[in-house]
């Protein structure tokens, strides 16, 4: 699979501009991780247990949290659904390394997909004001585009995560 990102808007609307700096961010995570095997995701840094297979499991979870389970009001969702968040809260990056490298591609794929598709709801339903349905874990609800500009600042932390990572793992850097 070839990942291309998506240009970002230069002169567009609020919601536009926000999408698109996500999209970009999430284009860029899939990047880093295109074309390495379940060995070269699983690799961590000396200093850091952190991985690129955990990173995609992360970003699936994050993606579902914020948008289909507490923008919208869904359901919980395997595989986070039945896991002992107590026993273990670090879990998605824990378990990641076990798991096949196109499940956690498609995991995280189908998330985003997800996420799209509850982004539409709420930009019919109320526009980037559009109140979240659950609460944050301040007990806050949150507008869409709270959601949106954390989804970016999440996507960007992690994005230079995953620079560190990949240029480990095969000396690939860049965008």
């Amino acid at each position: 699979m070839t990942i291309e990102r998506v240009d970002l808007p230069r002169t567009a609307d609020e919601a536009t501009s926000l999408l698109g700096f996500l999209d970009f961010h999430r284009d860029t995570l899939r990047l880093k991780a295109d074309g390495l095997d379940q060995r070269q995701l699983a690799q961590t840094t000396a200093a850091s247990s952190l991985t690129l297979a955990g990173l995609l499991k992360h970003l699936a979870l994050v993606e579902h949290s914020w948008f289909a389970y507490r923008l919208v009001g869904g359901d919980s969702i395997e595989p986070w659904a039945s896991v002992d968040w107590d026993a273990d809260p670090d879990w998605e990056f824990n378990t990641a390394v076990d798991d096949d490298p196109a499940t956690l591609r498609r995991m995280l794929d189908e998330a985003i997909e997800a996420s799209r598709r509850c982004t539409e709801v709420a930009l019919r339903d109320g526009g980037l004001d559009y109140t979240s349905a659950r609460t944050n874990r301040q007990g806050e609800h949150v507008t869409l585009r709270y959601v949106l500009l954390h989804m970016i600042e999440e996507y960007a932390r992690h994005n230079g995560h995953a620079d560190l990572l990949r240029e480990a793992i095969d000396g690939q850097t860049g965008e």
